[in-house]
């Protein structure tokens, strides 16, 4: 029992982390202010990772539009994950008594992209569903734009393909059923 315990806190705190990286690179990508309440939480949360990523990084990739550095420390993270969650739990490879070696490395990266994957869709259904909920609740409120710029280039596609029926935009709610297969999918193959 302690050990699933542990195992939920790991997991949740990873998932902030990893979750706050991404967002701290889909909202660079997007040239939010990050001085906005969730941009500085974000950057309170990576900064000490994304930072030093930063100084090593070549220039080139340092100053493209992509931010690299936040990208890096989400799969630096979602890699420590995996270490960490088979080093105090021995996962699944571990238990089997494999050793390390090349298999477990290549389990280990496996975690970890389906770790940064599930960040990744689970962040992405809750910015579309808090912009689907204050659309209905608060369409004129500071946290409503931002939802919309943040979630208007995955929205914007659906809604050329899904026409607005009695005048309500169905695209998130498309989109939202679209990400919840996927972390069904995602659940199965792992």
């Amino acid at each position: 029992m302690l050990s699933r315990i542990l195992a939920f806190l790991l997991e949740t705190g990873f998932f902030l982390l990893i979750a706050s990286a991404l967002l701290r690179a889909w909202m660079n990508w997007l040239r939010i202010n990050m001085s906005t309440p969730p941009g500085s939480l974000v950057m309170t949360l990576t900064s000490w990772l994304v930072k030093p990523l930063r100084r090593v990084l070549p220039q080139s990739l340092v100053q493209s539009r992509l931010d690299w550095a936040s990208l890096l420390a989400a799969g630096a993270m979602a890699l420590g994950y995996a270490l960490l969650g088979w080093l105090l739990f021995g996962l699944w490879l571990g238990q089997m008594g494999l050793g390390f070696g090349p298999l477990i490395l290549l389990s280990l990266l496996g975690l970890a992209l389906k770790m940064l994957l599930k960040v990744a869709l689970q962040t992405l259904f809750t910015l579309v569903l808090g912009y689907a909920l204050l659309s209905w609740v608060q369409p004129g409120s500071p946290a409503y734009a931002l939802l919309g710029r943040l979630t208007e280039p995955v929205l914007a596609p659906l809604r050329r393909l899904i026409p607005a029926v009695g005048g309500v935009d169905l695209s998130a709610l498309a989109l939202m059923l679209v990400l919840q297969i996927a972390l069904m999918v995602l659940m199965v193959l792992g």
